[in-house]
């Protein structure tokens, strides 16, 4: 017979670009249910469902928990860029501008002229960054609607609905194009340019640090939601999830691609701000610092795929089943950066279907493989390679990252990094004491 007392676990969630997840561990690390759904958008496919997202996590937070267990910590991670302006309710007043959405562009533009730079700045200032979206939220509140109270990144949302407190994760205010984590300060003149006011930015706390009591009367109601749970801060998907794999193995870089490519690694040192090929975040309970490089991925491949015979090609090479042309390197694509900007194909680019998929997974691997050498040159004793995501899984994939790499390149099986690492953070800063070894396969 069943005992009537549920087991406790700490609930990661992962709001991706495509799918969201929630994963719960026991005390000891080791995964014991996960849940999956895709990541609810407008009828364009581009602003995420803010309301139906929020419905999704703790629906995945029931199925995991089931009838045998109660969560006593969450904590949760995801998109960088993508967020939205609420009301003192927590209500959603504006769409959330996705990070890949093309308007950016022109929004940018209309910016550019005065956003001056300086070196101090976590990341270099370009379409993708979170004031683009500040900037084109505030033309989205009509006159007569509420006031806006609050930005709120989504990778935040559950977890200032569950504690009713507004915050910022510091891995996420580090993508916003607005805040040093030198001085752990935002640029006065970049917030009142974009959002109007530096009083809508909530609190930055920092990543794995506990915000509050967990409260969720859809949770509480089935009786999941143990009494003295606790939210956990989270933020940004990527160094998150490389915060995990580097408690396993510590001298890793991480080469993450799912929607997009993310090169990762944590630092011990304080590093400088990032100077164009690497950005910088705060360190995850650490005083040392995030480094990471973000490239466009699987928009790439969406563009190319548009030709259904590149589009089977690329399938194809990707599974395994066909070996790519020798034009991996010939630059016969241009990939798309980030923010919306146009992939193309060179001039001379050939016509044959199989070349176009080959040379387009080519430039891809070659921009990892950019990342990747300019994320090891700013930690020089992170000697080891490990892939994870989605790409990781794909044969075809690591036999030209292999090549692309010159050396054999070594996947993590676990297909939720993120959400796996999420939850051991909040495992971590409930203070239990779980093994990354029982939660984080192939590593």
């Amino acid at each position: 017979m069943r005992s009537p007392v549920r087991l406790p676990v700490a609930c990661g969630v992962d709001v991706g670009s495509t799918n969201s997840k929630v994963v719960a561990v026991d005390p000891r690390g080791h995964v014991v249910a996960r849940a999956s759904r895709p990541t609810p958008r407008d009828a364009h496919g581009l602003s995420i469902d803010v309301g139906a997202l929020l419905a999704d996590i703790e629906a995945m937070v029931l199925e995991v928990c089931g009838d045998r267990y109660e969560v006593h910590a969450l904590c949760g991670a995801g998109i960088g860029e993508d967020g939205l302006l609420v009301d003192e309710t927590l209500a959603p007043l504006t769409p959330a501008l996705a990070w890949f959405d093309p308007r950016r562009q022109g929004v940018f533009a209309a910016l550019r002229p005065s956003l001056y730079d300086d070196e101090t700045f976590d990341v270099e200032t370009d379409p993708a960054r979170a004031l683009v979206g500040w900037a084109w939220a505030r033309g989205q509140v009509p006159a007569a609607q509420r006031e806006p109270s609050s930005w709120v990144a989504v990778a935040d949302l559950a977890a200032v609905h569950w504690t009713r407190r507004t915050f910022i994760s510091d891995t996420l205010a580090s993508r916003t194009g607005a805040w040093r984590s030198g001085d752990r300060s935002w640029d006065t003149g970049r917030v009142k340019l974009t959002l109007g006011s530096e009083a809508l930015l909530p609190p930055v706390v920092r990543a794995g640090d506990v915000v509050g009591e967990a409260d969720s009367p859809v949770l509480r109601a089935a009786g999941v939601l143990g009494a003295d749970a606790v939210v956990v801060a989270g933020g940004h998907d990527h160094p998150v999830g490389g915060w995990g794999v580097q408690r396993l193995v510590p001298d890793a870089v991480i080469d993450s691609m799912g929607t997009a490519e993310v090169v990762v690694a944590q630092s011990p040192r304080r590093e400088p701000a990032g100077r164009g090929e690497v950005e910088t975040a705060p360190g995850i309970r650490s005083d040392g610092s995030t480094l990471l490089r973000v490239e466009e991925l699987a928009r790439n491949v969406a563009w190319a795929s548009q030709n259904p015979a590149v589009a089977r090609a690329i399938h194809e090479i990707l599974s395994g089943g066909l070996a790519p042309l020798p034009v991996l390197g010939d630059g016969f694509f241009l990939p798309g950066r980030r923010g919306g900007g146009r992939p193309a194909y060179a001039p001379d680019a050939p016509r044959d279907p199989r070349a176009r998929a080959s040379a387009v997974l080519g430039a891809l691997a070659l921009r990892g493989r950019e990342a990747v050498d300019a994320v090891r040159a700013r930690v020089p004793g992170q000697t080891e390679l490990r892939l994870v995501g989605g790409w990781a899984r794909s044969p075809g994939w690591l036999t030209i990252k292999s090549q692309v790499h010159g050396f054999p390149v070594v996947p993590i099986t676990e297909p939720e990094v993120t959400a796996v690492s999420a939850a051991l953070l909040a495992a971590t800063a409930r203070g239990w004491s779980p093994d990354p070894g029982h939660a984080i396969a192939g590593a």
